[in-house]
C-alpha cells in the first residue's frame, strides 16, 4: 500500500466509496443526495491542506483530507477526515492514513490535531484514534442522527503533536 497525494482523476475512484459511506448514515454528517461535483469540492482539500489516497496498484483503498482545523488564530491545530472503501476495512488502511495525517501535521508545524465529530458508536474509529494517541475531550450528546441507532453523541478528539 502506498499513500500519495490525490489527483483530480482519483475522484472517480474515491466517489463510489465516499457516496456509499455517506449514504450508510453511520459516520458522516454530510447531507444525503450529494452529487459527485458537490462532494468533490468538499473532499478534495486545497492548500494549505491536502487530500491523499491509499492505493494498491490502480486501486484506491481509502482517502483522507487534512489541513487547518480553523482559519486565522485556530490554524495551528490540524484536522483530518478519513474514508476507507467498505470492502477494504480491517486491512490497516485507516491506520496507515491516520499515521500519515499525524506525521504530515507534525511536519507542517501544527501544534495539535483535533477531530471535531467522531460518531461515538463508530467503535472501530474511536479505538483506532485512541491507539494513535488521541483522547476524547468531550462528547456532544445526541449531535448525530445515526441511520439505525437514532440520536447518538459526537466525540471531540484531540492529541498534541
Amino acid at each position: 500500500m502506498i499513500i500519495r497525494g490525490a489527483r483530480d482523476e482519483d475522484w472517480a475512484l474515491i466517489w463510489p466509496f465516499f457516496s456509499a459511506v455517506v449514504e450508510a448514515g453511520e459516520t458522516y454528517a454530510y447531507p444525503e443526495g450529494l452529487t459527485a461535483e458537490t462532494a468533490h469540492s468538499w473532499w478534495m482539500e486545497q492548500p494549505p491542506g491536502q487530500t491523499v489516497v491509499a492505493v494498491e496498484g490502480d486501486t484506491v483503498l481509502g482517502s483522507a483530507t487534512m489541513g487547518p482545523n480553523r482559519p486565522g488564530r485556530g490554524s495551528h491545530v490540524a484536522t483530518a477526515s478519513f474514508m476507507v472503501d467498505p470492502g477494504r476495512r480491517g486491512q490497516g488502511v485507516g491506520r496507515a492514513l491516520g499515521r500519515y495525517a499525524v506525521d504530515w501535521a507534525r511536519a507542517a508545524g501544527f501544534r495539535g490535531m483535533q477531530f471535531n465529530a467522531v460518531v461515538e458508536t463508530n467503535m472501530a474509529a474511536v479505538a483506532l484514534w485512541r491507539s494513535l494517541g488521541f483522547e476524547v475531550l468531550t462528547t456532544v450528546p445526541e449531535a448525530f442522527d445515526h441511520r439505525t441507532k437514532g440520536l447518538v453523541g459526537l466525540h471531540l478528539m484531540y492529541r498534541t503533536l
